[in-house]
């Protein structure tokens, strides 16, 4: 049993060729012996050049952490038997979508054959956060007012500037990638589960859909389990930057509980000036400034950051994560894989092979000796 305020990360992890440094279709090579040590840990993606793994239901951040780190070890391990690397981030620097492959399941051709080009080309990467809720209607209430912050998880996780050996101009170009598909972005406000139900059944009557899953929204009630999955993040590629924003958003999600159990209102604002942030942390990421719709004006970002830091810091202690959330703090000091990512493409003089050691050297950053197997339940 899932209980309230639990996590659960899931992240697609790329696979790289050291030489060319470009993606390798190659998941067949270490997909069976990813099984045979992680279980239903591990899952292979649509193309062939991913492979995704998820840790178990964990406590606390701190547990997460031992878990994600096992987990980019193991995969990295198994990956460089094969003489591959693997990168945690959200675009490769210079991959084309139209060379890779497809994996052999019924589901990914399915997809193929209903979005046609729009899956092919979904060549992106990405790190999505479950955290637990048993009571369904509490979760609607509280993905009503954790859409207003999404904006601000995302100039935390930015790791995709580049695409198909574009510098982008963007600090999250997969958002821009991912929102071509249907029932993605920015969800609007549910008045309840009811009609939160209501409206997912009137899409599978009218075959709009044949399940909950077929909702991409950045966030959403996890269609079958107890959850509520946070999707808008970039995977960051240091593992301590994951947990310090899964640790972020559980606390999001504690704090919005304990303000509606007590009776406390948190406005709601329309998915069109969401909408307005997120573009504006796509494009800006951690440099920008969002806009404090209370106040009804710009804010830099980072101000804003620590504003809402210091919004959950009354149920950080009891959630046990103050150490995970205060590398928050690093984060803003010294940016994002995006900022990183950039800086080594000029330094180098416009390398994009420059940029893709740099990820593979920061993927497994890590320090090993910090990793110790951990035991829970299966997402």
């Amino acid at each position: 049993m899932i209980r309230d305020f639990t996590i659960g990360i899931e992240e697609e992890y790329q696979l790289i060729n050291p030489e060319t440094r470009d993606l390798s279709s190659s998941v067949d090579l270490i997909y069976d012996d990813a099984v045979k040590l992680l279980g239903e840990q591990v899952k292979p993606e649509m193309h062939q050049c991913m492979i995704e793994v998820g840790t178990l239901v964990c406590d606390s951040a701190r547990e997460a952490k031992d878990d994600l780190f096992h987990l980019r070890r193991t995969i990295s391990d198994l990956a460089e038997k094969q003489g591959l690397k693997i990168v945690a981030a959200s675009t490769h620097p210079f991959a084309n979508w139209a060379g890779q492959k497809i994996s052999e399941h019924e589901r990914y051709h399915k997809l193929v054959e209903d979005m046609q080009i729009l899956s092919r080309s979904l060549l992106i990467f990405g790190t999505h956060v479950h955290v637990g809720l048993e009571d369904r209607e509490m979760a609607i209430q509280i993905m009503n007012a954790a859409r207003y912050f999404l904006p601000h998880l995302l100039t935390l996780t930015t790791s995709s500037p580049f695409w198909r050996g574009i510098e982008t101009g963007l600090k999250s170009y997969r958002c821009e990638i991912f929102k071509k598909y249907p029932r993605t972005e920015i969800p609007d406000y549910f008045n309840s589960r009811g009609e939160y139900d209501a409206f997912i059944n009137l899409l599978i009557k009218t075959n709009c859909i044949d399940n909950g899953k077929r909702i991409w929204w950045d966030m959403r009630p996890h269609p079958i389990y107890p959850t509520l999955e946070f999707r808008i993040c970039d995977i960051p590629t240091r593992a301590e930057d994951s947990i310090a924003v899964a640790a972020l958003i559980q606390a999001i999600v504690a704090k919005l509980h304990k303000l509606i159990k007590a009776n406390l209102g948190f406005r709601l604002y329309r998915r069109a000036l969401i909408q307005e942030n997120k573009w504006r942390a796509l494009r800006y990421g951690l440099d920008g400034k969002l806009i404090d719709f209370g106040k009804q004006m710009e804010v830099p970002t980072r101000d804003l950051i620590y504003e809402l830091m210091d919004f959950v810091d009354d149920v950080v202690d009891e959630l046990g994560s103050r150490k995970e959330i205060n590398h928050i703090l690093k984060i803003l000091k010294e940016g994002t894989s995006a900022d990183r990512q950039i800086a080594v493409f000029k330094e180098s003089g416009g390398d994009y092979k420059a940029v893709v050691d740099h990820l593979i050297q920061e993927t497994m950053a890590h320090d090993r000796a910090d990793v110790t197997q951990t035991v829970g339940t299966l997402i």
